[in-house]
C-alpha cells in the first residue's frame, strides 16, 4: 500500500504514476506490510534481478508512448532504480537508500541519476554510499539526518522533513529530465 501512496504523489504531481506488482511472480496481489520484513525478503529471495527487469521494461514500454520515462525506488526498488538506470531505455532515475546498489557497480547508468541516502542508516554505511558515489560521479546526491526508510510513512524510520525534502528535489529532478 506504501508504494502505491508513492505512486499517488507522483501521479498528483502530474506524471503518469504505475507500481509495478513485481512480487506477482511469487504471489499474486500480495501486499506485506512493513511490519512483516522477513516475509518481504523471503520474496526478493525468490526473484532475481533479470526477472524483475522484464517486469519493469514491460512497465516502461507500457508507460513510453506518453512520453520520457523516470523510474524511481525504495530501499530494494532503489537498487532496482539503479539497475533500469543501466538497462532499459529511460530518462531519469531516482533511487532512495538503495542497499545493494554497491553490488552493482559495474553496471553503469545510462540516463541521470539522483540518490537519497540517510547519513543514520544503519542498512548502508556511508562507506557505501562513497563508493556509489566514486562509481558515479555525474550522479546527484542528497543525505539527510535520517535512518534508512525515511520516506516510508508505515515506519518508525519516517522523517517528515527529509521525505518532503527529498520528494521536493525529485519532482524537480524529473521535471528537468522526463519533462
Amino acid at each position: 500500500r506504501h508504494i502505491r501512496a508513492v505512486a499517488d504523489q507522483y501521479a498528483d504531481a502530474g506524471y503518469l504514476a504505475i507500481a509495478p506488482a513485481v512480487f506477482d511472480r511469487v504471489e499474486r496481489d500480495v501486499d506485506v506490510p512493513y511490519t512483516d520484513i522477513p516475509r518481504g525478503f523471503g520474496y526478493m529471495q525468490q526473484m532475481s534481478n533479470d526477472l524483475v527487469m522484464l517486469d519493469l521494461r514491460a512497465a516502461v514500454e507500457r508507460v513510453a508512448t506518453a512520453g520520457k520515462v523516470g523510474v524511481v525506488g525504495y530501499c530494494w526498488g532503489g537498487t532496482m532504480a539503479y539497475l533500469a538506470a543501466a538497462r532499459l531505455p529511460i530518462a531519469a532515475a531516482v533511487s532512495y537508500y538503495g542497499g545493494g546498489t554497491a553490488q552493482h557497480l559495474a553496471e553503469k547508468p545510462r540516463c541521470p541519476l539522483m540518490f537519497h541516502y540517510g547519513e543514520k542508516d544503519t542498512h548502508i554505511p556511508l562507506s557505501q554510499v562513497e563508493a556509489v558515489k566514486a562509481a558515479n560521479p555525474s550522479g546527484i546526491f542528497h543525505l539527510y539526518e535520517a535512518e534508512h526508510g525515511f520516506n516510508c510513512t508505515d515506519r518508525s524510520s519516517y522523517e517528515p522533513a527529509s521525505a518532503k525534502l527529498a520528494l521536493e528535489r525529485s519532482l524537480d529532478f524529473f521535471r528537468l529530465h522526463v519533462g
